[in-house]
């Protein structure tokens, strides 16, 4: 993990990136356009790797600064809201928009003091259901339908131009106290396990998509710290009433 202060522009994450190559020109991609912070998650060649450098082409010190994270959880931890990048269309209940609306709506969030993440899947197929849990928002380019296929460098090129032409960086400024990514995994991991033993989630064969949907319900949520601490205060009084 790395060890750098709070960002003031997103933070690009590849998730199980498949080739070297790619996460090298994703890095050349954002340098471009004053993009300098990515995290990587279980890379499948595994990480450092020299392929990455050489295609980097001069953005090598941006791949030295890279966080390395087994798991996508651990990856958006700190961040306040997520944008996940995809091109399929998904049965998941989450706002889609474009890269132009995303970037302007990450910018005025970055101002408020929050950290941004921007999601990119692996090559072959992208983002799963199971990472889009872990986004607020769904960000999709309008390409080709009969050919909407854009490889990873080029989809992070397109994300950091259009952050690049909302204008100069923005200093983030103190405001409204946003709970970070791994306390709203708490509260939901929380709220699943109680509604787990309240027999909510029935019938069995329905179980794993309606926890999938409370999860995708607790990242879609604006929730700041005093709202989490809230939901957990209110379970831990419906968990009593019914122990009584």
């Amino acid at each position: 993990m790395e060890n750098t202060p709070a960002p003031i522009t997103p933070t690009v994450i590849l998730v199980r990136p498949q080739m070297a190559e790619n996460i090298g020109a994703a890095a050349r991609a954002m340098l471009n356009f004053g993009l300098d912070r990515m995290r990587l998650v279980a890379p499948r060649d595994g990480w450092p790797a020299p392929k990455a450098v050489a295609m980097a082409s001069g953005a090598g010190r941006l791949l030295d600064a890279a966080g390395h994270y087994a798991t996508l959880a651990e990856a958006v931890a700190d961040c306040h809201h997520v944008y996940a990048t995809t091109a399929r269309p998904r049965d998941l209940t989450k706002r889609v928009i474009t890269p132009e609306q995303a970037m302007a709506e990450a910018r005025a969030r970055i101002v408020r003091g929050e950290k941004v993440g921007l999601l990119f899947g692996p090559e072959r197929a992208g983002l799963e259901n199971e990472d889009l849990t872990h986004a607020g928002t769904i960000v999709t380019v309008p390409v080709n339908p009969e050919f909407p296929s854009l490889n990873l460098a080029q989809c992070v090129l397109l994300m950091a131009y259009e952050w690049r032409r909302q204008g100069p960086d923005p200093a983030a400024a103190s405001e409204p106290d946003p709970a970070p990514r791994h306390e709203v995994e708490i509260l939901a991991r929380r709220w699943e396990d109680r509604l787990d033993e309240a027999g909510f989630f029935f019938p069995a064969q329905k179980a794993d998509g309606m926890k999938l949907n409370l999860r995708n319900l607790f990242s879609r949520m604006p929730l700041t710290r005093a709202d989490v601490q809230t939901l957990h205060g209110a379970l831990r009084q419906i968990t009593r009433r019914r122990s009584d």
